[in-house]
């Protein structure tokens, strides 16, 4: 990867102001995003209205803010929230600004700031570097490689000029892109419309500190709308403790001032106590108080009670009645600091969480200065409870499914494979991401006769079904190569052990797997296909090996010659457990030193881009040829990287492939 392009430097001249660190009045647009997944998306909206918003007051004139420039600016700030979302993971202030320089030709600039609040990121020196901006990152400085990647060379390539920003507990990037034909605006804009306008992203960015709120919003119009976008984020998460993060950022400030989430312990009894899995507060600052105050002490909702809103007090102390307190006052001298968050009394209710009539847990949200939530917004919560309770409910199918494949995977696979003589081999196996067991296996075992046999198979679908005809191949394989049958024997016999009545054996624990993980399964009838590449090497006296390879409806083996040639080493036959009257044929060849046969699963040769497939013109013998002289660790590796970048995502199915190269 080339170096990142280094930050350029920002001549500052009298009646200027320097992109980054402008006092005084402009034109300026924040929002702060919850350190998640989503926020790139919802900081690119928040930018594209901010800039509409801006070209609809006349500030300034359309033709100063081009698409390019809408386009260059969403791309940057797509960039910045993602590199603090990535490696911060803390909540990312998003501020846009617009600022006129002041000379004979008045000029505009759009500066961008994107800070994450990470406590651990250092400070640039124990002291301010000497200059006119305290604390600021040296331009020219060169930022660590490994923790920005390519994002920060496109932001130097869009932007004027660049910088961080350090300071304690905050780290700060900015960009300044100039604007194009500016003409300063006749007069300031209207600050109301353009709070009115900055709409796009709010689901996702709410202000950080406790906003003015209107609960006579949440009727026919605002509280669907609402529920609606509620639904499609949390819908879509698969992890119980995100689920509960957004829901929190979802709460405050909209709807409450403060709220905590506990999730009862699956499977814990009725002694488990639940845990804390989310607290958030509108006031930062508060977040720990409020955290410290409910850490140990659950709410205990009444046995009868229902998904609907149950009065609890709030868990601090009320201020003394002779003198109450307001949020953020200062305590008098000599008096203790105050013991609850906020620092004002108010109302609190807590729900219970539950989906299929089970509990999973609490919601507690309570709102600071006020006697009771309103009806409304308490009938709304409840509404949005009861869509979290889904979300965690999937959410946890989905861990107990995953918890099962993990177990049957690795149940699945040889603990170690063999080593063979004068013969390197290398594995690759990536399952899919997609909480199911993978139908892809392999083995390398020693068998009697000074030999020894390699597998590459692939059952057909994925999931509890696959599962079980992988844990009856691949013994079955080893029992019938190690009884000296040859290769296309032990082919001959296997397929027959697929179609035969053992196989109702295989469903009928696939059906038993499955009710314990909640997979819908298809029919327990239909057959279950397996394509298999097996072989046998045997090591020769004067160097190399004798191998014998058979591909029963597989990715056929590729055999890679020293000079670069390379050629397919076995014949296409019809996949196992299809028909009966089948005779399997191998193929015999000499692995000399230096040679190399390469083993893949279709997981690798069907890779998808759009409508192509990796292995389209042979892509896969290409990409092979190009290892010639390499050892079978850096080809298997070469192999690997080049199928995850034929797409921009990630592979949808399980990539296994298998080198052995003679030595």
């Amino acid at each position: 990867m080339a170096p990142i392009p280094l930050q350029r430097d920002t001549v500052q001249r009298p009646g200027t102001i320097r992109a980054g660190y402008a006092h005084g009045p402009r034109l300026a647009s924040r929002t702060s995003l919850p350190g998640i997944p989503l926020a790139p998306s919802a900081a690119r909206r928040f930018v594209r209205a901010a800039l509409a918003e801006w070209t609809g007051l006349g500030v300034p004139a359309a033709v100063g803010f081009s698409d390019r420039l809408a386009d260059d600016a969403v791309t940057v700030t797509n960039e910045l929230v993602t590199n603090a979302v990535v490696h911060a993971g803390t909540t990312v202030d998003l501020v846009l600004r617009l600022e006129e320089e002041g000379d004979d030709e008045p000029t505009a600039a759009l500066v961008l700031e994107v800070t994450d609040h990470h406590p651990a990121r250092p400070v640039s020196g124990d002291e301010p570097e000497p200059g006119p901006e305290p604390g600021a990152a040296v331009a020219g400085e060169l930022p660590d490689p490994a923790e920005y990647g390519r994002g920060l060379q496109l932001v130097a390539t869009l932007a004027d000029s660049w910088g961080i920003t350090y300071r304690t507990g905050l780290k700060t990037v900015w960009a300044r892109l100039p604007v194009d034909d500016w003409s300063a605006p006749p007069s300031p804009p209207d600050g109301e419309a353009l709070r009115r306008g900055l709409r796009a992203a709010e689901i996702l960015a709410p202000a950080a500190r406790r906003t003015e709120r209107d609960d006579a919003v949440w009727d026919s119009r605002g509280a669907p709308a609402f529920l609606a976008e509620a639904s499609d984020l949390l819908a879509g998460q698969l992890d119980e403790d995100l689920v509960a993060a957004i829901a929190g950022q979802l709460l405050v400030p909209r709807l409450a001032d403060w709220c905590a989430i506990w999730l009862e312990t699956e499977g814990g009894g009725p002694a488990a106590e639940p845990r804390l899995a989310r607290v958030w507060h509108s006031d930062e600052t508060g977040t720990e108080p409020l955290r410290t105050a409910l850490e140990n002490t659950p709410p205990r909702l009444p046995a009868g009670a229902g998904s609907g809103p149950v009065p609890v007090p709030v868990p601090w102390p009320a201020p003394p009645a002779d003198r109450p307190a307001e949020a953020g006052e200062p305590a008098e001298a000599g008096e203790a600091p105050s013991p609850y968050p906020g620092g004002r009394d108010g109302a609190a209710l807590a729900f219970r969480i539950t989906a299929g009539g089970r509990a999973l847990g609490t919601v507690l949200v309570g709102r600071e200065g006020v006697a009771q939530v309103p009806e409304a917004v308490a009938s709304l919560i409840e509404d949005f409870v009861r869509r979290l309770g889904l979300a965690v409910g999937a959410a946890r199918a989905y861990t107990r499914q995953a918890t099962i494949s993990r177990i049957l995977q690795r149940g699945l696979l040889p603990s170690k494979v063999a080593e063979i003589p004068g013969v390197t081999s290398a594995l690759v196996y990536e399952p899919s991401d997609d909480g199911v067991v993978g139908g892809d296996f392999y083995d390398i075992f020693p068998c009697p006769g000074d030999r020894w046999c390699f597998v590459l198979g692939d059952v057909q679908g994925s999931g509890p079904e696959a599962a079980v005809v992988t844990g009856l191949a691949r013994p079955w394989l080893r029992l019938l190569s190690r009884e000296g049958f040859g290769v296309g024997e032990v082919l001959d016999r296997l397929n027959r052990l697929l179609l035969d009545d053992a196989m109702e054996a295989a469903e009928a624990a696939a059906l038993m797997v499955a009710a314990a993980g909640g997979q819908q399964l298809h029919d327990g009838t239909q057959s279950r296909f397996l394509s298999l590449l097996y072989g046998e090497v045997v090591p020769l006296p004067d160097g190399g090996v004798r191998c014998t390879v058979a591909s029963a409806g597989h990715p056929l083996p590729l055999l890679l010659r020293p000079d670069g040639s390379v050629r397919p080493a076995a014949e296409p036959q019809v996949l196992l457990g299809v028909v009966e009257d089948v005779a399997y044929e191998s193929q015999t060849f000499g692995l000399a030193p230096g040679d190399t046969l390469l083993c893949v699963t279709d997981g690798v040769t069907e890779r998808r881009s759009g409508p192509l497939m990796f292995d389209d013109g042979d892509g896969l013998a290409r990409v092979l040829a190009g290892c010639a002289g390499l050892p079978a660790e850096a080809t298997a590796e070469r192999i690997r990287r080049a199928v995850h970048e034929f797409a921009e995502q990630p592979p949808d199915d399980d990539v296994a492939l298998l080198v052995l190269h003679a030595e």
